[in-house]
Protein backbone atom coordinates (compact mmCIF):
# COMPACT_ATOMS: atom_id res chain seq x y z
CA UNK A 1 0.00 0.00 0.00
CA UNK A 2 1.43 3.65 -0.91
CA UNK A 3 2.18 5.62 2.09
CA UNK A 4 1.53 9.26 1.98
CA UNK A 5 3.78 11.70 3.45
CA UNK A 6 3.21 15.76 3.27
CA UNK A 7 6.34 17.54 1.76
CA UNK A 8 8.00 19.75 4.51
CA UNK A 9 4.67 19.14 6.60
CA UNK A 10 0.97 20.02 5.36
CA UNK A 11 1.82 23.81 4.36
CA UNK A 12 -0.35 25.73 2.77
CA UNK A 13 1.56 26.97 0.23
CA UNK A 14 0.58 30.86 0.47
CA UNK A 15 2.65 31.11 3.91
CA UNK A 16 -0.25 30.95 5.99
CA UNK A 17 0.63 27.63 7.50
CA UNK A 18 4.89 27.56 6.62
CA UNK A 19 6.66 24.52 5.39
CA UNK A 20 8.90 22.91 7.86
CA UNK A 21 6.65 24.59 10.67
CA UNK A 22 5.59 23.28 13.70
CA UNK A 23 1.94 24.42 12.61
CA UNK A 24 2.63 22.21 9.45
CA UNK A 25 3.26 18.77 11.12
CA UNK A 26 0.92 19.46 13.81
CA UNK A 27 -1.47 19.59 10.87
CA UNK A 28 -0.34 16.46 9.30
CA UNK A 29 -0.49 14.53 12.01
CA UNK A 30 -4.07 15.80 12.31
CA UNK A 31 -4.95 14.78 9.00
CA UNK A 32 -2.98 11.28 9.69
CA UNK A 33 -0.28 11.88 6.72
CA UNK A 34 3.10 11.07 7.27
CA UNK A 35 5.58 13.88 6.99
CA UNK A 36 8.25 14.66 5.07
CA UNK A 37 11.13 17.02 6.45
CA UNK A 38 14.66 18.75 6.38
CA UNK A 39 17.51 18.86 8.57
CA UNK A 40 20.49 21.17 9.14
CA UNK A 41 22.62 22.84 11.54
CA UNK A 42 22.83 26.67 12.68
CA UNK A 43 26.16 28.30 13.53
CA UNK A 44 25.78 26.91 17.07
CA UNK A 45 25.18 23.23 16.27
CA UNK A 46 21.92 23.10 16.64
CA UNK A 47 19.71 20.34 14.49
CA UNK A 48 17.22 22.74 12.94
CA UNK A 49 13.76 21.65 10.50
CA UNK A 50 14.71 24.03 7.46
CA UNK A 51 15.32 23.54 3.37
CA UNK A 52 16.76 26.38 2.06
CA UNK A 53 21.02 26.75 2.66
CA UNK A 54 19.84 30.72 2.82
CA UNK A 55 17.40 32.38 5.26
CA UNK A 56 15.95 34.76 2.14
CA UNK A 57 13.28 33.06 0.79
CA UNK A 58 11.30 31.77 4.03
CA UNK A 59 12.60 34.45 6.96
CA UNK A 60 13.11 37.60 4.49
CA UNK A 61 16.84 37.94 5.92
CA UNK A 62 19.96 37.54 4.06
CA UNK A 63 22.44 35.24 5.62
CA UNK A 64 23.35 31.43 5.57
CA UNK A 65 21.73 29.06 8.26
CA UNK A 66 24.76 27.58 8.55
CA UNK A 67 26.24 30.71 10.06
CA UNK A 68 23.51 31.77 11.47
CA UNK A 69 23.67 31.84 15.86
CA UNK A 70 20.26 30.38 17.54
CA UNK A 71 20.66 33.68 19.16
CA UNK A 72 19.47 35.39 15.68
CA UNK A 73 17.76 32.20 14.64
CA UNK A 74 15.36 32.47 17.06
CA UNK A 75 14.01 35.72 16.23
CA UNK A 76 13.54 34.93 12.75
CA UNK A 77 9.77 34.68 11.50
CA UNK A 78 8.84 32.17 8.78
CA UNK A 79 6.97 34.20 6.03
CA UNK A 80 6.57 36.95 8.39
CA UNK A 81 3.98 35.33 10.79
CA UNK A 82 4.47 33.56 14.19
CA UNK A 83 6.26 30.72 13.10
CA UNK A 84 9.61 30.23 13.71
CA UNK A 85 12.30 27.76 12.54
CA UNK A 86 12.13 24.99 15.03
CA UNK A 87 14.56 22.43 16.44
CA UNK A 88 14.06 19.16 15.38
CA UNK A 89 13.64 18.18 18.68
CA UNK A 90 10.45 20.65 18.47
CA UNK A 91 9.29 19.31 15.87
CA UNK A 92 9.22 15.55 17.19
CA UNK A 93 7.48 16.47 20.00
CA UNK A 94 4.74 18.05 17.74
CA UNK A 95 4.75 14.79 14.97
CA UNK A 96 3.19 12.39 17.98
CA UNK A 97 4.53 9.35 16.68
CA UNK A 98 3.57 10.07 12.69
CA UNK A 99 5.63 7.97 10.40
CA UNK A 100 8.31 10.63 9.67
CA UNK A 101 11.23 10.91 6.65
CA UNK A 102 14.04 12.57 7.36
CA UNK A 103 16.68 14.44 5.07
CA UNK A 104 19.56 15.84 6.16
CA UNK A 105 20.60 18.40 3.74
CA UNK A 106 24.19 19.00 2.12
CA UNK A 107 26.27 20.97 4.82
CA UNK A 108 30.59 20.90 5.18
CA UNK A 109 29.76 19.66 9.03
CA UNK A 110 27.35 16.39 7.78
CA UNK A 111 29.44 14.25 10.06
CA UNK A 112 28.56 16.45 12.88
CA UNK A 113 25.19 16.53 11.45
CA UNK A 114 24.75 13.12 10.73
CA UNK A 115 26.11 12.13 14.80
CA UNK A 116 23.10 14.83 16.39
CA UNK A 117 20.52 13.60 14.01
CA UNK A 118 20.99 10.09 15.13
CA UNK A 119 20.83 11.35 18.74
CA UNK A 120 17.82 13.56 18.72
CA UNK A 121 15.83 10.82 16.59
CA UNK A 122 16.77 8.48 19.03
CA UNK A 123 14.23 9.50 21.09
CA UNK A 124 11.34 9.34 19.14
CA UNK A 125 8.20 7.47 19.79
CA UNK A 126 7.16 6.99 15.72
CA UNK A 127 8.38 5.34 12.99
CA UNK A 128 11.29 7.03 10.68
CA UNK A 129 13.51 6.71 7.98
CA UNK A 130 16.51 9.20 6.96
CA UNK A 131 17.48 10.19 3.58
CA UNK A 132 19.95 12.94 1.62
CA UNK A 133 21.61 13.81 -1.98
CA UNK A 134 24.38 13.59 -0.21
CA UNK A 135 25.84 9.63 -0.54
CA UNK A 136 28.42 10.62 2.30
CA UNK A 137 25.54 10.92 4.53
CA UNK A 138 24.02 7.92 3.44
CA UNK A 139 26.84 5.96 3.92
CA UNK A 140 27.79 7.24 7.48
CA UNK A 141 24.34 5.92 8.37
CA UNK A 142 25.29 2.54 6.88
CA UNK A 143 27.71 2.68 8.96
CA UNK A 144 27.03 3.85 12.61
CA UNK A 145 23.11 3.35 12.41
CA UNK A 146 22.79 0.29 9.95
CA UNK A 147 19.69 -0.34 11.91
CA UNK A 148 17.76 3.00 10.63
CA UNK A 149 16.37 2.34 7.05
CA UNK A 150 18.37 5.05 4.81
CA UNK A 151 17.34 5.78 1.65
CA UNK A 152 18.86 7.56 -1.79
CA UNK A 153 17.35 10.79 -3.21
CA UNK A 154 18.11 11.46 -6.67
CA UNK A 155 17.02 14.22 -8.98
CA UNK A 156 17.55 15.88 -12.05
CA UNK A 157 20.70 18.88 -11.55
CA UNK A 158 19.61 22.00 -13.71
CA UNK A 159 22.25 24.26 -12.17
CA UNK A 160 25.67 25.44 -14.12
CA UNK A 161 28.23 24.02 -11.65
CA UNK A 162 30.18 21.55 -12.95
CA UNK A 163 30.52 19.64 -9.61
CA UNK A 164 27.37 19.56 -8.91
CA UNK A 165 26.16 18.20 -11.80
CA UNK A 166 29.07 15.27 -11.61
CA UNK A 167 27.92 14.41 -8.20
CA UNK A 168 23.98 14.67 -9.26
CA UNK A 169 24.50 12.89 -12.41
CA UNK A 170 26.66 9.95 -10.48
CA UNK A 171 23.80 9.87 -7.65
CA UNK A 172 21.24 9.81 -10.21
CA UNK A 173 22.80 6.71 -11.96
CA UNK A 174 23.16 5.42 -8.55
CA UNK A 175 26.83 4.63 -8.87
CA UNK A 176 27.43 5.67 -5.49
CA UNK A 177 25.27 2.92 -4.10
CA UNK A 178 27.43 0.37 -3.41
CA UNK A 179 29.49 2.37 -0.67
CA UNK A 180 25.67 4.11 0.94
CA UNK A 181 23.56 0.60 0.59
CA UNK A 182 20.30 2.10 0.39
CA UNK A 183 17.51 0.66 1.53
CA UNK A 184 15.14 2.73 -1.03
CA UNK A 185 15.23 5.24 -3.33
CA UNK A 186 13.67 8.58 -3.61
CA UNK A 187 13.73 9.62 -6.90
CA UNK A 188 11.84 13.10 -8.56
CA UNK A 189 8.77 11.96 -10.67
CA UNK A 190 10.00 12.03 -13.64
CA UNK A 191 12.67 9.47 -12.74
CA UNK A 192 10.29 6.43 -11.59
CA UNK A 193 10.50 4.95 -14.55
CA UNK A 194 14.28 5.31 -15.53
CA UNK A 195 16.53 2.56 -16.03
CA UNK A 196 18.17 2.65 -12.87
CA UNK A 197 15.23 3.16 -10.91
CA UNK A 198 13.88 0.34 -11.99
CA UNK A 199 16.75 -1.95 -11.77
CA UNK A 200 17.04 -1.10 -7.79
CA UNK A 201 13.80 -1.63 -7.91
CA UNK A 202 13.55 -5.34 -9.31
CA UNK A 203 17.32 -6.05 -6.76
CA UNK A 204 14.72 -5.26 -3.72
CA UNK A 205 15.20 -1.50 -3.22
CA UNK A 206 11.82 0.74 -2.17
CA UNK A 207 11.01 3.76 -4.22
CA UNK A 208 9.95 6.65 -3.26
CA UNK A 209 8.55 9.71 -5.54
CA UNK A 210 8.72 13.19 -4.72
CA UNK A 211 7.03 15.71 -5.05
CA UNK A 212 3.37 15.22 -6.53
CA UNK A 213 1.31 18.22 -7.02
CA UNK A 214 -1.96 17.03 -8.00
CA UNK A 215 -4.52 13.81 -8.58
CA UNK A 216 -2.87 12.90 -11.98
CA UNK A 217 0.42 13.63 -11.03
CA UNK A 218 -0.11 10.82 -7.96
CA UNK A 219 -1.83 8.38 -10.19
CA UNK A 220 1.46 7.86 -12.22
CA UNK A 221 3.34 7.35 -9.20
CA UNK A 222 1.18 4.47 -8.72
CA UNK A 223 4.22 2.46 -8.97
CA UNK A 224 5.96 3.48 -5.88
CA UNK A 225 6.03 2.41 -2.59
CA UNK A 226 5.34 5.77 -1.39
CA UNK A 227 4.78 9.15 -2.27
CA UNK A 228 5.15 12.79 -0.89
CA UNK A 229 2.85 15.09 -1.88
CA UNK A 230 1.81 18.91 -1.76
CA UNK A 231 -1.07 21.45 -3.02
CA UNK A 232 -2.84 18.36 -3.07
CA UNK A 233 -4.30 15.71 -0.98
CA UNK A 234 -4.70 11.93 -1.49
CA UNK A 235 -7.60 10.05 -0.38
CA UNK A 236 -5.99 7.44 1.52
CA UNK A 237 -4.69 9.06 3.86
CA UNK A 238 -4.21 5.35 6.18
CA UNK A 239 -0.64 4.69 7.27
CA UNK A 240 0.51 1.11 7.28
CA UNK A 241 3.94 1.39 8.54
CA UNK A 242 6.13 -2.07 9.04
Amino acid sequence: RIRYFAHRGLHSGDGEVPENSIAAFVLAAANGYGAELDVNLDRDGNVVVFHDDTLDRMTGVSGRLNDTPAAVRETLRLCGGTQRIPLLSQVLEAADGMPLIVELKTTPRYRELCRKTLATLSGYGGDYVIESFDPRIVAWFRKNAPHIVRGQLVGRYTGRDPIRYIKHFAAGQLFTNAAARPHFIACERGMLRSVAVRLCKAAGAAVVVWTTRTSEELRKAAGADAVIFEAHRPRNTTIHVS
